[in-house]
């Protein structure tokens, strides 16, 4: 088998451990195939150019793998995908989904034509909606967002329920491409499913710590999506509080990660105006009484709740700096959607500079990418230092999402 399949098994604890293994997707054709006259439905600002999404994307990529010490740590979902379907098992199950998941009815009525389909076939019309066969579905240019497809929290993995007609498929792409994994197939209680009628997104749930998780109730992920989450997870793992973040329902903030991501294990990148005075909204503690029933707490901020229940001083660093005009048109790219690929070292969208501005002032070292690679070279990555990478993502944030968008971590180090 090949090695990139060599080790799949969930451990996070953490937002900013050292990343060990990360699910990815470069962009592919599916993202050629949006067009002016289907952008919006396909939930995109505006049109990329693909060729320069992908060296951007691959940029990232060699940056992890350069911070992990080697290319498998970084694993793409197609090649996770094609290795399901090449299961006569995993195939079937994943038309079936395909059907029944197809509101218009129109891929159900060639079921057995895509029982023929070749594991190559049948991946292309996953992703793109394009076949032989006389229908058409939408292409998948969001799949690049793997973080919204899945979360992993401790030794489980939460699976989506996207909120838009347009992700139904990257769900089961997701979905599939895990649990027939050699390393999970054997292990369906790793796996945490939620019932129909709530909607969850990854990019709302953050892990604080093996204790801790925050999820945003936001666009996407639902209040019932969140209480099912919390039920499982406080049943299930280690988790004793989740935090609902309550964020107001609009594209620009998305999920939760749009506007607060851990950079180290005491500080969080946030859109000031949800933060200043509070946060615009409810935030609950649930904890569990036994029996799936929860206990609620209210608190009066997300940084109270944080500093009751994590025990530690967390500093709260301005994405766009201390100008509001700044921090609206930074936060709209992506300013505070930074990825922790180990503590105190992250990734972002260098047009941010009003926010990298910042994180120098705090102590990080600002860095291109180009510039982190060179620096590195031949010998492995080992630092103390706090290092903020400057990706350049020109093509990629038109997608509307940043760095920690882009990736669903599977495992970090426990320390």
């Amino acid at each position: 088998m090949n090695q990139v399949y060599s080790e799949l098994l969930p451990s996070i604890t953490s937002e900013s451990n050292l990343l060990k293994k990360v699910v990815v997707h470069t962009p592919g054709s599916e993202m050629g195939l949006v067009s002016p006259a289907n952008r919006e439905d396909l939930l995109f600002e505006d049109i990329l150019f693909l060729e320069k999404a992908q060296e951007e994307h691959r940029l990232m990529c060699s940056i992890f793998e350069k911070i992990i010490g080697g290319k498998d740590g970084v694993v793409q979902l197609s090649d996770l995908l094609s290795h399901a379907l090449s299961i006569d098992d995993a195939r079937i199950e994943f038309i079936d989904a395909l059907c029944s998941g197809d509101r218009g009815g129109s891929v159900s009525a060639f079921r057995d034509e895509l029982g023929d389909f070749s594991p190559a076939e049948l991946q292309k019309f996953a992703m793109t909606g394009k076949s032989d066969l006389p229908i058409e579905l939408s292409p998948l240019p969001n799949l690049m967002f793997t973080r919204d497809l899945a979360a992993t929290v401790g030794d489980h993995i939460v699976l989506a329920r996207p909120a838009t007609a347009a992700r139904w498929r990257e769900a089961i792409i997701m979905s599939t491409a895990l649990r027939y994994h050699p390393d999970l197939a054997d292990k369906p209680e790793r796996f945490i499913q939620l019932p129909e009628g709530v909607t969850f997104e990854g990019g709302d749930l953050l892990v604080v710590n093996d204790k801790i998780v925050m999820i945003g109730n936001s666009q996407r992920t639902s209040f019932g999506g969140i209480v099912n989450t919390a039920q499982q997870l406080l049943a299930r793992t280690s988790i004793e509080h989740v935090i609902l973040v309550s964020i107001p329902k609009k594209r620009s903030y998305m999920h939760l990660d749009t506007v607060l991501t851990f950079s180290s294990p005491h500080e969080c990148v946030v859109f000031p105006p949800l933060f200043d005075s509070g946060i615009q909204g409810t935030v609950v503690g649930f904890s569990s009484l036994g029996n799936g029933d929860l206990k609620a707490s209210l608190f009066g901020n997300i940084l109270e709740a944080l500093q009751e229940l994590y025990h530690r001083d967390i500093e709260f660093i301005p994405c766009g700096g201390n100008n509001p005009l700044d921090q609206q048109r930074e936060q709209w790219t992506d300013g505070s959607n930074f990825f922790a690929v180990s503590p105190g070292v992250v990734v972002g969208y260098e047009r941010n500079e009003k926010t990298f501005d910042v994180m120098s002032q705090r102590g990080y070292r600002v860095v291109s990418a180009d510039g982190f690679l060179s620096f590195y070279g031949q010998s492995n990555f080992s630092s103390g230092d706090k290092i903020a990478i400057k990706l350049e993502g020109n093509e990629l944030s038109r997608g509307r999402g940043g760095p920690r968008c882009m990736t669903m971590p599977i495992a970090r180090t426990l320390s």
